[in-house]
């Protein structure tokens, strides 16, 4: 008797197919050149700034934008434009980290809940809706008390926030793909539980994660930020667009450019990996094509 043929959930014929229609989506493009630049001036800024950040010039201070400081300077002298561009290293690193530890153990732990059911799949749920009901800020102050603040502590408090986030996703996708058919012939074919979902069940939720990856790295950027913002992040001399906003809220009379740009490079930020997240969903998500 011949093997059960197995079949995949909704994978979209050609990568090219994929790309083809990313190209024609506008929410997509849009979030993915903002993107681009972002990691761009991230990148470019392990290389070159246009000045240094470490260095003081204290009769430069609380100067204007202008072709030499297109941003202006802050109360020390400092270039924002150059602050901005290494606190874009800082809140990529940051939020990437703490997404990719949340994926690490968030995914295992929903894709065995859906797998296992009953008494082990309600003990991981119920212990994950605990760690969930602490928010990044809470689970940095317990971190930060302990371990003083900083930005490997601000990667572990957003990192644990994701956990639950993304053993939610993960649990939800894998239960609704076990009861198809093609589950229940790898069943027949004596696939185990750990089989089946590393080489059905994960591929089938890829998209999904995705997606979710890019909005929990939006909202990362904006945790690192909320932290630094408060003192509990990244620590000087290395910048970050929080702590650059808690140092503009005193000058805002006199110097508004100190919190202007900081806070467009926030918004902005948040707003590409919104779109870039929108626009994969549409993108990648077969009901939504079929609808569209």
């Amino acid at each position: 008797m011949s093997a059960p043929v197995i079949e995949q959930l909704d994978a979209p014929e050609t990568w090219r197919d994929v790309a083809k229609k990313a190209l024609h989506n506008r929410s997509f493009l849009t979030g993915l050149i903002i993107t681009t630049v972002i990691l761009a001036l991230a990148i470019i800024s392990f290389f070159w700034t246009p000045w240094s950040i470490t260095e003081l010039d204290i009769l430069l201070k609380l100067k204007k934008p202008s072709l030499e400081h297109w941003f202006g300077t802050d109360h020390f002298g400092r270039d924002i434009f150059s602050m901005i561009m290494i606190g874009a290293r800082n809140s990529i690193a940051v939020a990437l980290v703490a997404v990719g530890i949340g994926v690490l153990f968030g995914v295992p732990i929903g894709c065995w809940a859906a797998a296992k059911g009953g008494y082990a799949d309600e003990v991981l749920m119920r212990t994950n809706d605990v760690i969930f009901a602490f928010p990044a800020l809470l689970s940095a102050v317990m971190i930060t008390a302990i371990f003083g603040p900083g930005a490997i502590n601000a990667i572990l408090a957003i990192g644990i926030f994701n956990i639950p986030v993304f053993a939610r996703i993960s649990r939800g996708a894998a239960l609704s793909i076990w009861p198809r058919e093609f589950i229940m012939a790898a069943e027949v074919a004596g696939k185990g539980k750990i089989r089946i979902t590393a080489e059905h069940i994960l591929p089938n939720m890829i998209n999904l994660l995705l997606v979710q990856g890019t909005i929990q790295f939006s909202l990362g950027i904006l945790a690192e930020a909320g932290l630094s913002y408060v003192g509990l992040g990244t620590q000087p001399p290395m910048s970050s667009w929080g702590r650059m906003l808690n140092e503009a809220q005193t000058m805002m009379s006199f110097a508004p450019h100190m919190a202007i740009f900081p806070g467009l490079a926030i918004v902005v930020t948040v707003l590409g990996l919104n779109l870039l997240g929108d626009g994969l969903r549409d993108v990648l998500d077969p009901r939504l094509r079929r609808e569209r």
